[in-house]
């Protein structure tokens, strides 16, 4: 039997920065997607780009689901996916990065689970993500990429199963009842803050509604050259563990707890581990073990965001 034809109103939300030569390809692959067109529209949330960004938006006036430039100048991916769900008119708000590439049924996909479902509280629906690099990976970098793979048919995720906002379908209307995307996480130009769909999952969770995995809706996440760099794998490393705080203080927020315990476990517990994995890096550099060096020095970056930030969230800021 075939699937219904679709009949929810789907907004596509691609959160932007300084990456026009990818945002051409993802969205080559958006405007083709085999979704009605009347159904379907494609934000481009620019958010303060120096490069051509408008223009290539432009260049996709006469596609069959042509993309609407919208700018937001407050910094930060998560001001852009709240300055989409103020203009999207969707029942369904799809977030993507601006660096996947994905297949005609993408979006289809991804809806489903709300269309076949309908008695069921959906909030949200992750597809997969499956990191490429279409300049080549050193072996070292390999290690901390894979698809997510949270379950390998559709359906409800387990507790602490969080999908990628790379790709990610959530219902309208929850936010408006439980809250936007927090800005104080996810990317500011060149900060790679992490952790910007871990609290809209968690409220959805707490409000009652399922998240949901998609394998089919699958997104190819493209991971260049200047994304495999030491310089920049550290940054991630730090920056990814200092959103981990963040996120744990604001959701334990929520909750009414303390977070003081969690935070002096983990200072102390990351204050023997920094030194510890810088040891180990040098150890494999004398040893000419030059990739397990810079795997165990990530690591080491990794605990030292963890010391930047504890002490500032026990002081009462980011």
């Amino acid at each position: 039997m075939s699937p219904p034809e679709p009949t929810l109103v789907v907004t596509v939300a691609i959160p932007t920065y300084r990456r026009a030569g990818l945002l051409r390809q993802t969205l080559a692959g958006l405007v083709v997607q085999d979704y009605p067109a009347h159904l379907l529209e494609i934000l481009v949330i620019d958010n303060n780009s120096p490069d051509d960004t408008r223009d290539v938006v432009a260049s996709f006036a006469a596609a069959p689901r042509p993309p609407r430039h919208v700018l937001e100048t407050q910094q930060g991916a998560n001001h852009a996916r709240n300055r989409a769900i103020r203009e999207a008119r969707g029942d369904v708000i799809i977030f993507g990065d601006d660096d996947i590439l994905v297949g005609p049924e993408w979006v289809r996909e991804l809806v489903r689970p709300f269309a076949e479902h309908p008695a069921r509280r959906i909030g949200a629906v992750g597809g997969e993500v499956i990191p490429v690099f279409p300049e080549g990976c050193p072996a070292w970098v390999a290690g901390f990429h894979g698809p997510q793979a949270l379950r390998p048919d559709a359906g409800p995720l387990r507790p602490g199963q969080v999908p990628m906002s790379a790709s990610l379908a959530c219902l309208r209307g929850t936010f408006a009842e439980l809250g936007y995307f927090d800005t104080a996480l996810g990317r500011k130009g060149g900060v790679v803050f992490g952790g910007d769909e871990n609290l809209a999952i968690k409220r959805l969770l707490r409000g009652g509604y399922e998240v949901w995995f998609a394998p089919a809706a699958r997104a190819q996440h493209q991971m260049p050259a200047s994304r495999t760099t030491f310089r920049y794998v550290r940054t991630h490393a730090f920056d990814s563990a200092r959103s981990r705080v963040v996120g744990r203080v604001r959701d334990d927020r929520d909750e009414g707890r303390s977070s003081t315990g969690y935070l002096l476990s983990r200072f102390g517990g990351n204050l023997a581990k920094a030194p510890a994995f810088a040891l180990l890096g040098l150890v494999n550099f004398v040893l000419l073990r030059a990739g397990a060096g810079k795997q165990s020095l990530v690591r080491a970056w990794r605990s030292c965001g963890y010391l930047y930030q504890i002490p500032r969230s026990l002081a009462g800021k980011i």
